[in-house]
C-alpha cells in the first residue's frame, strides 16, 4: 500500500508541476514582450517595482520566471538593484496567491478549463488564442493535480509505515525546513511544494507545526535555483539580486524559526481548517518580509554592491552578453536578447567598417591589424546567436515569433558576411597598399570617402530597421541600393578617365580603388537585405535587384 500512495503522489506532483509549466510558458508565449515593457516601466520607485512584481507573478504563476526577467535587466544595467530587489519582494508575495485561492475548493472548475483550453488550443492555429488555451488547460492540470494528491493520501491513513516517517521527519523543524528546501530546489517551484504540504496537513499527515516549518523551507529553496544560476554567467555582479533575495528568506526563516510553535498554535485557532491555514501563513510570511525589507532596500543594495563587485579586467568581447539560457522556455523574451546580442555585433561591424577605411586612407597598419582582430569576435558572436535562436526554433514558435527568429539569423549571418569582406577583402588590399606605401589620387581618395561615408549611414539605418521594424527606413535602404549601384558604376568611370590622363596615383592604385570600390557595394548589398522582410511583413513585396 505504502508503495501506491508514493507513485501516486509522485504522480500528482508531476501532474501539478506540468501544470504550472503550462500557465508559465502560455503566459510567457502570449505577452511576454508586453510584460517585459511592463516591468520596465513600473521601475520608477520600489512600491511601483514591488506592485509589478507582485502581480507579474500572479499571472505568471512563477517567480522564477519574473526573477530571470528581472535579474537580466539588472545585470544589464537598465535597472537599478533597489527597484530589482523591490520586485523581487512583489513577486515572492504574487507567487502566494494562487497558493491561497487553491487552498479554497475550487477543483470542480477543472473541467471547464479543460474545454475551454482545448476550444482555444484547437483553433487557435498559431495565435495568441493557442497560448491562452495553453494556460486554461494548465490551471486544469493544476486543479486536477490538486484533487488527485488530496484523494491519494486519504486512505493512507491506514498505512502505518508511512505515518511513522512522516512522523519522525516532523519532529524536527529544522530537518522538515532542508528537505523542503531541496524539493523545492529540484522542483524549481514552490508553488507545488506548498500545494503538497498542503494535501499532506489536510489529510492528517503531519501537523500543523511541520507544515509551517515545510513552508519556510519552499520559500528557501525557491530562491537557490536563482543563485546557481547566476553562477553560469561568470560575472559577480549577476550575484547581487538572486544573493539579496536569498539572504531575505533566510532573515525571514531564521526569525520565525523560534516562534514556530506558537504561532502554528494561533493560526489553527484562527483558521481550523489545516490546508488553508497552510495557504495563510505562505502568504503572511512573504508579506512580512516584504513590510520590513522595503524600506531597508538602499542600505541592502549598498551592502550587496560590496560583496558583489563588479568583475576586474576587460571582458571577453567575444562572449555573448545577453543570450540568457534561463529564458529559452519564453520565446518573446528569448527573442528580444537575441536581438539585442545581435545589435550589439553590428555595433562591432560598424567599428570595423569606420576603421578600416581610416586605416586604408592613412596607410595605418596596427588600425588594420585590429580590424582584422575585431573579425573574431564578430564571429564568435554570430555563431552565438545563430545556435541560441535556432534552439528556441526547436521548441517551437508561434508564426510571429517564428518570423522574427529568422530575421534575427539572417541579419547575423549578413553581418557575419560584411565582417568577412572587411578583414579578407578591404583589410588586406589596406595591407596590400600600405606595404608599397601606395596613396590614391586626392580625386580618388575623395570618392572613396564619400562612397564610404553612404554606406556607413546606410548601415546605422539598417540597425534601426532590423531593431523597430521601421518602414521608412526599409524603403530608403532598397531605394539606395539602386543608387549605390548607380554611384558605383559613376565612381569607376570616373577613375578610368583619371587613368586615361595617366596621372601617377591613378595608376599606381587602379586595382586597389576598383577593389575597394567592389567592396563597398557588396557590403551594401548585405546591409540593404534587412529591409526586405519588413516590407514584405506589410505586403509591399519588392524583388531584390539582381546582379550584386
Amino acid at each position: 500500500m505504502g508503495t501506491i500512495i508514493v507513485l501516486d503522489l509522485m504522480g500528482g506532483v508531476a501532474l501539478l508541476l506540468w501544470g504550472l509549466h503550462m500557465v508559465e510558458s502560455g503566459i510567457l508565449r502570449a505577452f511576454g514582450s508586453q510584460l517585459r515593457q511592463f516591468l520596465g516601466k513600473a521601475l520608477n520607485n520600489r512600491f511601483a517595482a514591488f506592485a509589478a512584481g507582485l502581480l507579474m507573478t500572479a499571472l505568471l504563476q512563477s517567480s522564477t520566471a519574473t526573477g530571470l526577467i528581472t535579474a537580466s535587466f539588472v545585470a544589464e544595467g537598465l535597472v537599478a538593484l533597489v527597484p530589482g530587489l523591490a520586485i523581487m519582494l512583489g513577486a515572492n508575495v504574487g507567487t502566494t496567491l494562487i497558493v491561497f485561492v487553491l487552498s479554497f475548493n475550487v477543483a470542480a472548475v477543472a473541467p471547464i478549463f479543460f474545454l475551454i483550453g482545448l476550444i482555444a488550443f484547437r483553433a487557435g492555429g498559431r495565435t495568441r488564442i493557442k497560448d491562452l488555451g495553453r494556460v486554461a488547460i494548465g490551471l486544469g492540470l493544476m486543479l486536477l493535480a490538486l484533487h488527485l494528491l488530496f484523494d491519494a493520501l486519504a486512505p493512507a491513513e491506514n498505512a502505518p509505515a508511512v505515518r511513522v516517517v512522516l512522523e519522525a521527519i516532523a519532529n524536527d523543524p529544522v530537518f522538515c525546513i532542508l528537505i523542503a528546501a531541496a524539493l523545492t530546489c529540484a522542483a524549481h517551484s514552490s508553488i507545488a511544494i506548498v500545494l503538497l504540504v498542503m494535501s499532506l496537513t489536510y489529510s492528517n499527515f503531519i501537523t500543523p507545526f511541520a507544515a509551517l516549518a515545510f513552508v519556510l523551507g519552499a520559500n528557501l529553496g525557491s530562491a537557490l535555483n536563482p543563485v546557481l544560476e547566476a553562477g553560469r554567467r561568470n560575472d559577480p555582479t549577476s550575484y547581487r539580486l538572486p544573493v539579496g533575495n536569498l539572504f531575505n528568506r533566510i532573515v525571514g526563516v531564521v526569525l520565525v524559526v523560534p516562534f514556530l510553535h506558537p504561532i502554528a498554535r494561533a493560526l489553527s485557532a484562527f483558521e481550523p481548517d489545516a490546508a488553508r491555514m497552510t495557504a495563510e501563513f505562505h502568504l503572511l510570511f512573504n508579506a512580512a518580509l516584504a513590510l520590513i525589507f522595503l524600506g531597508l532596500l538602499d542600505p541592502f543594495a549598498a551592502l550587496l554592491r560590496k560583496l558583489f563587485p563588479p568583475r576586474k579586467g576587460t571582458d571577453d568581447p567575444s562572449a555573448p552578453r545577453y543570450l540568457d539560457e534561463g529564458l529559452i522556455e519564453a520565446p518573446s523574451l528569448a527573442l528580444g536578447d537575441a536581438a539585442r546580442e545581435t545589435l550589439r555585433v553590428g555595433d562591432f561591424v560598424e567599428t570595423m567598417l569606420r576603421d578600416v577605411m581610416r586605416g586604408l586612407l592613412t596607410n595605418d597598419r596596427a588600425l588594420v591589424a585590429q580590424v582584422s582582430r575585431q573579425d573574431r569576435a564578430v564571429d564568435k558572436l554570430s555563431e552565438a546567436v545563430k545556435l541560441y535562436v535556432t534552439e528556441l526554433m526547436r521548441g517551437g514558435l508561434a508564426e510571429r515569433e517564428s518570423q522574427r527568429a529568422t530575421e534575427i539569423i539572417s541579419f547575423a549571418i549578413n553581418l557575419e558576411h560584411i565582417g568577412d569582406i572587411i578583414d579578407k577583402n578591404l583589410c588586406q588590399t589596406a595591407l596590400r597598399k600600405s606595404k608599397h606605401n601606395l596613396q590614391f589620387s586626392a580625386d580618388g581618395a575623395a570618392e572613396l570617402e564619400a562612397y564610404h561615408r553612404r554606406v556607413l549611414e546606410n548601415f546605422k539605418v539598417a540597425l534601426v530597421v532590423f531593431m523597430s521594424g521601421d518602414v521608412a527606413g526599409a524603403r530608403k535602404l532598397v531605394a539606395e541600393k539602386a543608387d549605390m549601384r548607380n554611384a558605383e558604376l559613376a565612381a569607376a568611370e570616373r577613375h578610368l578617365q583619371r587613368l586615361r590622363e595617366g596621372r601617377p596615383e591613378t595608376v599606381e592604385t587602379t586595382s586597389l580603388h576598383l577593389s575597394v570600390l567592389r567592396d563597398l557595394k557588396r557590403i551594401h548589398s548585405h546591409i540593404s537585405s534587412v529591409a526586405y522582410p519588413v516590407l514584405q511583413s506589410i505586403g509591399e513585396a519588392v524583388p531584390e535587384p539582381a546582379g550584386d
